[in-house]
């Protein structure tokens, strides 16, 4: 599949001379809480409710179906499974950086702005994971090993090779969430026609994925834009990366 053509992204370099070249891998150990308020529907005490008329029916309230098993181990695999990307995106970048920015410093605003949103989805699915009780992938080791490597190697071949490695990962990684992003919607139009509530999880998770997959793609956009296809043996660099994501994306799901 033909990638979106591309759309070049353009970031200004921080002027604050004292910050350490690469601060923006350090990850932040803290966040700061969200603020949330409640408000109150319930009438108050001294007010008054008129009675409707009694020719008008009140409207009954949709009804909730749980999730079928199959539809729960679905969840359970694609959040695992996502999780696992991102560690493996955020892993990439962070041993790309280094060696690319002592060649080529004028993408450091580059690789902040695409680090940074990659770590902001693996905190996503960090806190999803822990919400749903779900263990990740038992290949962590394993993955790490791998994207820290595929990071470092394709920095050190140059920018084209770099970009052409991002434009690999995203591509196939775009197409992962479109995928999922697709059953959930498939879900939520089964669910309306029988008449059931479509729970706010449901919709907040397809919010989310359709979020982070405009990033991801945004990320492809951008590499295309920065001579991903005048790397040395495109094709080839191409191939073998996505299908190792693949590759990873199957045992993920699965273990």
């Amino acid at each position: 599949m033909t990638p979106s053509p591309s759309l070049r992204l353009r970031f200004r370099g921080l002027s604050n001379r004292g910050t350490p070249l690469f601060d923006f891998l350090v990850p932040a150990l803290a966040q700061r809480p969200e603020n949330r308020r409640h408000v109150s529907t319930s009438p108050s005490p001294t007010s008054t409710q008129s009675a409707p008329p009694s020719s008008q029916k009140a409207t009954p309230p949709k009804r909730r179906h749980p999730l079928s098993e199959e539809q729960r181990d679905f969840l359970d695999s694609a959040l695992r499974v996502n999780q696992a990307g991102e560690l493996a995106a955020t892993l990439i970048y962070t041993a790309q950086t280094p060696p690319l920015l002592r060649a080529e410093p004028h993408l450091r605003s580059l690789m902040q702005h695409m680090h940074a949103q990659e770590a902001g989805h693996f905190r996503t699915f960090n806190a999803l994971l822990a919400r749903h009780r779900i263990r990740p992938t038992l290949m962590y080791p394993l993955w790490t090993a791998a994207a820290t490597a595929l990071g470092w190697g394709t920095a050190m071949l140059g920018r084209e090779a770099a970009m052409a490695c991002t434009e690999a990962v995203e591509t196939e990684i775009g197409g992962h969430y479109n995928g999922q992003v697709r059953v959930l919607l498939a879900w939520m139009r089964q669910m309306e026609e029988n008449g059931e509530e479509v729970g706010e999880e449901i919709r907040g998770l397809a919010g989310e994925l359709k979020r982070i997959r405009d990033e991801e793609l945004e990320h492809l956009d951008t590499a295309v834009g920065e001579d991903a296809r005048e790397a040395k043996g495109w094709p080839v660099l191409n191939a073998v990366i996505r299908g190792g994501c693949r590759g990873a994306i199957w045992v993920s799901e699965r273990i």
